[in-house]
C-alpha cells in the first residue's frame, strides 16, 4: 500500500468519526487494509521463490547441457581411435574404451540430471500457480477496499456490503494458495 493510499484511507476514518454511523465501515476498510498488505507480502514472497526456483531449473538444464558436451566428445574420441591406424593397436583400443565408459557414465548421469530438471519445473509451475492465486487476493481485497470507501463518500451501505463481498473472496483465494498441490 502506497503512502498516497494510507492517506486517503487517513482522511476516509476522519470523515467517519464525524458520523458515527460510518464507525463500522471504517473498521472494514482498516481490516482490509490489513489483509491487502499480508497477501501481498504473500505474493511478493512467492513470486521470489518462483524466480529462485527457475534459476535452479536453468542451472540444472545447463548442467545436464555439460554433461551431453562432455558425452559427445567421448564418443568421438572413441570413434576416432577406432578408425586410426596406429603401431600398438592394444593401446588403441585400450583408449577407446576408455573413452566409452566416460561417455557412458556421463549418459547415466544425464538420467539423473533429467529427473532432477524436470521435478524442479515441476515445482516452478505449482509456485507459479500459487502466486497468481495470491495475486488474484490481492486484487479482490484491493477492489473490496476502494468499493468499502466509497461508502464513507455516499453514505450507501451497498457498497460497503459489496466490499465486504469482494474483501471475502479475497481471503477465499487467497486461502486456496495454500491448498495448492
Amino acid at each position: 500500500m502506497s503512502a498516497e493510499e494510507f492517506h486517503e484511507l487517513h482522511e476516509h476514518a476522519e470523515h467517519a468519526a464525524h458520523d458515527r454511523s460510518m464507525a463500522p465501515v471504517s473498521l472494514t476498510m482498516a481490516i482490509l487494509a490489513v489483509l491487502v498488505a499480508v497477501v501481498s507480502l504473500l505474493g511478493h514472497r512467492t513470486h521470489t521463490e518462483e524466480v529462485v526456483l527457475q534459476n535452479k531449473v536453468s542451472d540444472q538444464w545447463a548442467y545436464y547441457q555439460a554433461k551431453n558436451i562432455r558425452r559427445h566428445t567421448d564418443e568421438l574420441f572413441a570413434d576416432l581411435v577406432s578408425v586410426m591406424a596406429t603401431n600398438n593397436a592394444q593401446k588403441a583400443e585400450q583408449s577407446r574404451e576408455k573413452y566409452q565408459k566416460e561417455a557412458d557414465r556421463y549418459r547415466d548421469d544425464q538420467k539423473e540430471i533429467d529427473a532432477e530438471a524436470k521435478k524442479l519445473e515441476q515445482e516452478t509451475r505449482l509456485v507459479r500457480r500459487r502466486a497468481d492465486r495470491f495475486d488474484l487476493a490481492e486484487v479482490f481485497l484491493e477492489v473490496g477496499l476502494v468499493v468499502t470507501s466509497i461508502t464513507l463518500l455516499s453514505g450507501k451501505r451497498f457498497f460497503w456490503y459489496s466490499g465486504i463481498v469482494l474483501g471475502v473472496a479475497g481471503v477465499v483465494v487467497a486461502s486456496t494458495a495454500l491448498l495448492v498441490r
